[in-house]
């Protein structure tokens, strides 16, 4: 009786068969589906889709939490809110270039652990800070006449902005660098892997706002921290463990390029710099032992503190300059610009959508349908990649996504729309949000006067999964036509299809164009530049706050995202150009 061994694809496991009779027995096929579904469940993929979801979920809850508190604890107001992101934003764009370089030097399973517990770590001391807060307010205010409101709260916010950084890191480690190791550097399989981890992304981006929104709307905010805090010390045992035996399965990913190729980039050409400055320093005819005093002694001139800055600097400079370096650098920008606009179901264009008459319920629900839109993107991009390529999918995604978003250009134009280029003139700042007459192209009356701001008093408002609720509305703030904002919305769900799309067809790129010796400071510069262009589209809209305004941010908007899109062009076309390679 001969013997025959099959390999499975999850975790390379054998299955035996007695025979080829055996074999096509339908009662040993109905055997071998659990078995199949076992192999499957303890695979690498199934972990690290496991470990992801329980990240993510409790980075949306942190993230969509940790806005609300900072609101409650100044007393209704969106300063600290501010301040928080205007920390985590910069933080990111000085310090991704060096959380890559360091991703990077070290072995992956350190870099994964150390993330995790620091992440972790960092929001569970932050809940214990903010319960304390939450519980003893007024007593804490009356210490140090204040100031120790001053020192929690800015504990709260640099706790939060190391949580976020080890965030980035553990993204950067596990969503660029193992994934493409543990699918074996197959494109087909990167593909589903990236698509399925997006899907994750999106169902927890809804999902978990709700849970710990209710929570904490349930209870209170204290048991909002307790429940945040929970959360973050079982997922950290969880990952941690799932993590660990995706790295024991995997041997791929304890092994490195070995002797100077397991040197990160950067490291590499640190060594450079430093054997060409001492090659100009001393002569060939100097001798060996006093060009090295001579260097000992510069080096010695130097304060320590002021060498490793300069160090770091250095880094970053680098940093910068080997995601430039890149072929696949157009296309990273192209997606940075994406990341200016108002066309997207944050804060901004929710408050814009109250200011139209739409409710909070009917938002939500809005909210919903873009996920599903989202989805969609990803199934868009799996087919597409198989069918076309990977470059023509990022054409046909681009293309897709300016097609939709001339919806939300025609909403500008549209009845109904509030936009009224008069009030950008200087001279009739008076009359800005009180036209009458036939000045006023479209009508609505708001809470105090029409000069109101995206984002009114924060008293009357309740933020759930970043929907602006608004209590005590009061009647009659229907505008005119609601074509306007019919439009806006419907451009701004379908655009999600082409959007993430695109998004994951500029991810895979970069996770097969780039070097594995520098992906992790190439995705930490993108990671910067990211968030450079999230700063701009703040920016714009503190520039113009006003409904009236919205419909300028909207072209804006636009232009940055048809900017961006053309830079991918620029790159498929000089792509196509060369040689063919099977993407």
């Amino acid at each position: 009786m001969s013997l025959r061994t099959e390999g499975a694809q999850c975790g390379g496991v054998a299955v035996e068969f007695d025979n080829d009779n055996d074999r096509d027995s339908p009662v040993i096929k109905a055997r071998n589906i659990p078995q199949s579904a076992l192999i499957y469940l303890k695979g690498p993929k199934f972990l690290i889709y496991v470990s992801g979801a329980l990240s993510m979920w409790g980075d949306r809850m942190w993230h969509f939490a940790i806005s609300v508190f900072l609101i409650e604890l100044y007393g209704h107001n969106l300063l600290l809110t501010g301040i928080f992101g205007l920390v985590v934003a910069g933080s990111v764009l000085l310090l991704g270039a060096l959380i890559g370089d360091w991703v990077d030097r070290n072995p992956r399973n350190k870099v994964a652990h150390a993330s995790l517990f620091i992440q972790n770590i960092s929001v569970t001391i932050c809940s214990i800070v903010l319960m304390l807060v939450f519980s003893y307010k007024k007593w804490i205010e009356e210490i140090w006449d204040g100031w120790l409101t001053v020192v929690c709260y800015t504990v709260v916010i640099v706790l939060a902005d190391v949580a976020n950084l080890a965030s980035t890191a553990l993204t950067i480690a596990i969503q660029r660098d193992w994934i493409v190791v543990i699918t074996g550097y197959n494109r087909g399989h990167l593909a589903g892997m990236n698509a399925t981890m997006r899907r994750i992304d999106q169902v927890t981006n809804i999902l978990a706002p709700l849970a710990v929104g209710q929570v904490m709307t349930l209870a209170s905010n204290v048991v909002g921290c307790g429940f945040i805090l929970g959360w973050n010390l079982v997922s950290l045992i969880v990952e941690f463990i799932f993590l660990s035996r995706v790295y024991r399965i995997v041997p791929a990913l304890s092994v490195k390029p070995p002797a100077m190729e397991h040197q990160s980039y950067l490291e590499k050409k640190r060594k450079r710099k430093r054997s060409q400055a001492r090659t100009s320093a001393c002569p060939a005819t100097a001798i060996s032992e006093e060009c090295t005093s001579l260097h000992l002694q510069e080096i010695s001139r130097i304060p320590v503190c002021l060498h490793r800055l300069r160090g770091l600097l250095s880094t970053c400079r680098e940093g910068w300059w080997a995601y430039y370096r890149q072929p696949v650098f157009l296309a990273g920008l192209g997606l940075a610009f994406l990341y200016t606009t108002v066309l997207g179901f944050d804060c901004i264009t929710t408050g814009y959508a109250y200011t139209q008459g739409i409710s909070g319920s009917l938002l939500s629900i809005l909210m919903g349908v873009s996920a599903v839109a989202g989805l969609l993107g990803t199934v868009l991009f799996t087919k597409l990649r198989s069918a076309c390529g990977l470059v023509n999918t990022g054409v046909i995604s681009s293309a897709l996504h300016l097609v939709c978003l001339l919806l939300c250009l025609c909403s500008v134009f549209a009845p109904g729309s509030p936009m009224d280029l008069s009030v950008l003139n200087m001279g009739n700042a008076s009359d800005v949000g009180g036209m009458t007459g036939g000045h006023q192209r479209h009508g609505y009356p708001l809470r105090g006067s029409n000069n109101q701001p995206l984002l009114p008093d924060r008293s009357s408002i309740h933020w759930t999964n970043n929907t602006v609720l608004f209590e005590n509305a009061p009647a009659g703030t229907e505008p005119e036509s609601y074509v306007s904002i019919i439009l806006l919305f419907l451009g701004v769900i379908t655009a999600r299809v082409g959007l993430w799309s695109f998004d994951l067809t500029v991810t895979q790129l970069l996770q097969e164009t780039i070097c594995e010796s520098e992906r992790g400071v190439v995705n930490g510069v993108q990671s910067s530049m990211n968030y450079l262009m999230d700063l701009l589209h703040f920016i714009m809209v503190i520039s113009a706050p006003q409904p009236q305004h919205f419909g300028i941010l909207v072209i804006i908007s636009i232009l940055f995202i048809f900017t961006g899109h053309t830079m991918y062009f620029l790159y498929a076309r000089k792509v196509k150009r060369k040689p063919h390679t099977n993407t």
